[in-house]
């Protein structure tokens, strides 16, 4: 069974299933927050207390209050910062976001958790306006090297990766930076010989001046492969190849990654004695197992993954070109190719779906459309309608003019719907796969043509026809200033009064 992995604000009802976590978490201290601390806490700041679950049950948390940066300087206790633990330093007119509490239990380790928990902090930390997250980190590695190294030295030597602290390291990792050594922070931790570091990661985007809360994630970080066919044992070998390329995006924290259309038709040259309509067939066999590989990356990774696309055999038996939406908490959504060229019927059968849809993210409304689709104006309309900010097209080009047609047009429709359009393809040739024997592409990210965009509406592209991933950072406040007070505004100036684009049957209610 799939894992649904979700981020949510701890409720007061979350009690005894967080108490119980904490006793996993810390078996030998058994230490736990006491019912009354935890209620406190949500009254006074509820979005400041996370927790994931896995199928719903609470295995990480992080709590956090708002304290002032100059009330308690660089030198204090975990008892001074919350008030001798009665939270009474906690003020939603503070400048810092103070980290009381982070765990995960222990079976649920190595899954990048915690650094979700980080994430959702620095989000809270930008969308509240404040200078800086802090938190007293414990050094348990310390006690080993108590009497040969200095807590400075130590320090310095992980950095210097001479001394390996995993929870040092993983701070590192997520940009903090230590600012001093805070001795007494935490008595009687002799793991730690009675230390701790003050750690912080400052807010860039801080603004001293007041301004208004942003209340949705506008920085997104697009990850797309522009993917090399080659031939491959089997589909473990090919899913090694995948899991580079998702691990290289994740390390870029990028929120989505993007695969390329049939970018898995290599695996159809084991079936290359059969026909062209047998072979992709045979090829849909793999589709289950491919969606629920994709699944577990996206949870490992903590990143959305869009699958490009893959065969399957729908209920009535006909074969339809699918992908899917694998989000970084474990749900996944379909998406059909609603359109399939003359060459997709000739050769595999293929028909076109039926559905079309907007699909909701942590990073805001997308839509997919596979290759051909994007030809065709008004599916892109229809779900810029629906409030779609960035359009996802993977595709499969032959030649160079087939390119240009999925390009062009993907060009267009970033421009007439005012949204961001990522495409990512392959490339390379298969000599042993009969209807896939050459590919052409260059990945992009292309954008609106306005004075807040790059004059030729392309933000990033790719090398053509090398294998490599292409990463790029797009700004959704910006649209919403180019559909208010854009040179032109497409979507606003629409003569609705003269025609009117409809589709009840065909996508659902979103």
């Amino acid at each position: 069974m799939n894992e649904l992995i979700e981020i949510r604000h701890l409720l007061k009802s979350d009690y005894e299933a967080l108490k119980s976590a904490m006793l996993l978490a810390y078996p030998r201290m058994q230490s736990y927050w006491r019912r009354e601390q935890v209620e406190l806490l949500v009254d006074l700041f509820p979005e400041g207390q996370f927790v994931v679950t896995v199928n719903e049950e609470i295995v990480a948390a992080a709590l956090a209050l708002i304290v002032t940066h100059d009330q308690f300087g660089e030198v204090h206790t975990f008892q001074d910062v919350t008030g001798d633990y009665t939270f009474r330093t906690h003020s939603a007119a503070g400048d810092t976001l103070y980290g009381i509490e982070v765990f995960v239990v222990p079976a649920m380790r190595g899954r990048r958790l915690a650094r979700r928990l980080y994430d959702a902090r620095k989000e809270l930390c930008e969308r509240l306006n404040l200078r800086s997250i802090a938190f007293g980190a414990r050094i348990p590695g310390y006690h080993e090297y108590l009497d040969t190294l200095t807590p400075k030295q130590y320090v310095q030597k992980v950095k210097d990766r001479e001394i390996v602290d995993p929870s040092l390291n993983f701070q590192l990792a997520n940009d903090f930076h230590p600012v001093r050594v805070l001795k007494g922070y935490l008595p009687g931790d002799a793991a730690s010989g009675d230390y701790a570091l003050l750690m912080e990661w400052d807010n860039m985007l801080y603004d001293t001046s007041p301004v208004q809360a942003i209340a949705q994630k506008t920085q997104v970080r697009l990850g797309l492969v522009q993917w090399q066919m080659r031939l491959y044992e089997g589909l473990d070998d090919m899913f090694q190849q995948v899991e580079y390329f998702v691990d290289a995006l994740a390390a870029y924290r990028a929120d989505f990654a993007l695969f390329p259309e049939l970018f898995h038709g290599p695996l159809m040259a084991e079936a290359n004695e059969l026909s062209e309509i047998d072979a992709i067939r045979k090829l849909s066999r793999y589709s289950e197992e491919i969606l629920a590989r994709f699944t577990a990356l996206a949870v490992k990774y903590h990143i959305n993954i869009i699958t490009g696309s893959m065969p399957e055999v729908a209920a009535d038996g006909k074969l339809m070109n699918v992908g899917y939406l694998c989000r970084r908490n474990g749900s996944t959504e379909r998406y059909e190719k609603i359109h399939v060229t003359p060459n997709e019927a000739k050769y595999w059968a293929l028909t076109g779906g039926k559905r079309l849809q907007t699909f909701d993210t942590d990073c805001g409304p997308i839509g997919v459309l596979i290759c051909y689709d994007s030809e065709f104006p008004e599916l892109a309309r229809l779900l810029a309608d629906q409030g779609m900010n960035i359009l996802f097209i993977p595709f499969l080009t032959d030649t160079q003019t087939a390119y240009s047609r999925v390009r062009h047009c993907a060009q267009a429709r970033a421009i007439e719907n005012e949204c961001y359009v990522a495409m990512a393809g392959s490339v390379g040739n298969l000599p042993r796969v009969k209807n896939m024997d050459i590919q052409y592409a260059q990945s992009a990210v292309l954008t609106p043509c306005d004075f807040a965009f790059p004059n030729t509406g392309v933000k990033s592209e790719a090398t053509p026809n090398t294998e490599m991933i292409l990463v790029t950072d797009v700004d959704l406040s910006i649209l919403d200033k180019l559909r208010h007070s854009g040179s032109v505004q497409n979507l606003r100036n629409r003569r609705s009064d003269v025609y009117q684009l409809s589709a009840a049957e065909l996508m659902p209610k979103h």
